[in-house]
């Protein structure tokens, strides 16, 4: 991140500042970078740059860097860093705010990313269409489109022989219910 003019960035981009900040409902600003939300994060490991540090473009208005890196899609929102935030600041809120924004702007993803997404699609499709996890179908549907058909075969024969996986499925009786939480949350993310 060399050559940042961060005085010129701060003052061209404090739109994106009060965008994610009103998007995700936190005062991003209030981040004083202790990093305990990075040591807490259990997907830390994986990112190409630390929650804190993501947290710390999004205050310097860092718009490009921060919605292309591929941590905000690495997120698993499981809200270990908010509920260690000493100034109540929850930055999963935060990561999901920047993924919907780079979603909406179809912003390119790393090849990591496009593998998390493509899983989180094919685990959505399954709930939509079930009602419910069809963990068979949505496992050979993500190896068919990540180009890998195998990936993991073994394991899935293995699961298979011993009944903890199932060809068929039935729809849950509730598919109403379900279909409408995904039209609500296919108008939210209109808005």
């Amino acid at each position: 991140m060399s050559g940042i003019n961060l005085t010129a960035t701060l003052k061209d981009h404090e739109q994106f500042i009060e965008q994610v900040s009103r998007a995700s409902g936190q005062p991003v600003q209030q981040c004083y970078q202790c990093g305990k939300c990075t040591a807490g994060c259990p997907i830390a490991f994986s990112m190409d740059i630390p929650p804190n540090r993501v947290m710390r473009m999004v205050q310097l208005g860092l718009r490009d860097h921060a919605l292309s890196c591929s941590s905000i899609w690495l997120c698993a929102y499981c809200s270990t860093c908010s509920v260690r935030c000493p100034r109540n600041v929850n930055l999963a809120r935060v990561m999901d705010s920047l993924r919907i924004i780079a979603g909406k702007e179809k912003r390119a993803k790393s090849a990591r990313s496009r593998h998390v997404d493509l899983f989180n699609r094919n685990f959505l499709n399954s709930i939509k269409r079930y009602g419910r996890l069809h963990e068979f179908e949505t496992m050979t549907m993500y190896n068919l489109k990540s180009g890998q058909p195998f990936k993991n075969a073994d394991t899935g024969l293995y699961m298979l022989s011993r009944g903890k996986l199932k060809f068929l499925i039935k729809k849950t009786g509730q598919m109403d219910q379900i279909r409408r939480i995904f039209d609500r949350v296919k108008e939210w993310e209109g808005k």
